[in-house]
């Protein structure tokens, strides 16, 4: 087996050498060809497409956060290698989601050991935007933003800045035309989901399945004491999604337009604004370590 690992040295300000000399001495105990790339941020998906085509690797285990696992999957969209994730990030929702074993160096023997692959959905956005998990406009996308500029990580952090975006909450008008049909309403925010949950734990959707190849368009019409409090509950128990203020739509498709425009995020990376968003699902577009406890496989 020749298996090459991604790494995002930065992700979430985790020091990977631990798990990589682990890693290490395990691939050379059992004779296993390696290779470590490790992201610099300057020209990364063309040195990676270049060592994809000179070492051959029969598989890849992304090693990092949800943006390591995006920047991996979307390098190896049109090639038939799997991979595996190994999580080392801030919050590592979508490992969470994707049933990815907590701990990294049994994370990696799932990579090396399982022969169960599934094929795993990746959303475009625009025609060169992708996203595994959820991307949104309005107010959580205000909200990654200012997360992003701070130095500080983790939930109190999130909070902070939530807590900030509440005090001024904007409505704005959204058209979104998907299976044959157009509606137009008003929210506070917009969600495109592939996954249920954000890395803070606090799902969005039920509905949302990696591997279903569909997408969920959840629009949120307001936000109030009510919603917060359901929001906060909804950790613990998904029962708790407060259904009533939303509008859900499936779909493979859709065109979605806004009065103004907005701001995006996607796998929280801020994109940039924009009026009109080109969403599709990419079916089965990578093929997923994984294994038979992953309900989404049923």
């Amino acid at each position: 087996m020749k298996l090459l690992f991604v790494i995002n040295p930065v992700s979430g300000d985790v020091n990977k050498e631990p798990f990589l000399n682990n890693a290490e001495l395990l691939c050379k105990k059992y004779g296993i060809a390696y290779h470590f790339f490790k992201t610099t941020g300057t020209n990364d998906a063309d040195k990676l497409s270049n060592l994809l085509q000179d070492f051959k690797p029969d598989r890849v285990a992304s090693v990092g956060g949800d943006g390591t696992t995006l920047f991996t999957a979307v390098g190896l969209l049109g090639t038939a290698i799997p991979m595996g994730i190994i999580p080392l990030g801030s919050a590592n929702g979508l490992a969470e989601e994707l049933f990815t074993n907590t701990n990294p160096d049994e994370a990696l023997k799932d990579i090396i050991m399982s022969n169960v692959i599934g094929s795993l959905d990746i959303l475009k956005v625009n025609t060169k935007h992708y996203a595994i998990h959820l991307g949104d406009v309005g107010l959580n996308a205000k909200i990654v933003e200012a997360y992003n500029n701070d130095e500080s990580r983790g939930f109190t952090t999130y909070a902070k800045y939530f807590i900030k975006e509440m005090g001024h909450v904007e409505v704005f008008n959204v058209k979104v035309a998907a299976n044959n049909t157009v509606f137009e309403e008003k929210g506070i925010m917009l969600g495109i989901c592939n996954g249920r949950k954000y890395g803070t734990g606090m799902p969005l959707t039920s509905m949302s399945n990696h591997m279903d190849g569909k997408f969920e368009i959840v629009l949120v019409k307001k936000m109030d004491v009510n919603t917060v409090a359901k929001a906060g509950l909804s950790i613990f128990n998904e029962d708790f999604i407060d259904a009533e203020n939303m509008q859900v739509i499936s779909t493979e498709k859709a065109t979605i337009t806004f009065d103004e425009k907005k701001l995006l995020q996607l796998d929280g990376e801020i994109i940039g604004e924009f009026d009109t968003l080109d969403v599709e699902i990419i079916k089965s577009a990578v093929k997923l370590i994984t294994h038979n406890d992953n309900s989404y496989l049923s």
